[in-house]
């Protein structure tokens, strides 16, 4: 099983305006993930490891295990889909990271491409 890419990562991201407060620097997104199984193996999330990175250039790190409270196993071809949410200081920001896997070959990581955060009309 390659390494690199035992899962499809799709995102998809929504600016919370009527959760934000922009004049307190409090601005909440919405992230909604497909990860969907393309490799041979079945697979169980078990961590995900998170970079979040705002408009000033200031760095959070999250991680911890599975995501939205479940390690979800993945037969070949299967989906799973979930959202979660962030608050950034910046009305522009981006996320990358990880997630560990564990099958029948031990753990692997899959690599999260890295997604842009942004109210509407901030980006030209």
């Amino acid at each position: 099983m390659p390494a690199d890419m035992p899962l499809a990562i799709e995102v998809v991201t929504q600016y919370i305006e009527e959760q934000s407060e922009p004049s307190k620097g409090r601005y909440l997104f919405h992230y909604s993930l497909s990860l969907t199984n393309v490799s041979h193996h079945t697979l169980t999330l078990k961590r995900r490891n998170w970079q979040i990175t705002d408009g000033n250039g200031e760095q959070m790190q999250v991680e911890g295990a599975g995501v939205v409270g479940e390690t979800p196993t993945l037969v070949p071809g299967q989906t799973f889909r979930y959202t979660s949410s962030v608050v950034l200081a910046t009305p522009l920001g981006s996320m990358t990271g990880y997630y560990t896997l564990e099958g029948d070959h031990g753990a692997l990581k899959a690599a999260i491409p890295r997604f842009q955060l942004s109210v509407p009309g901030a980006l030209h």
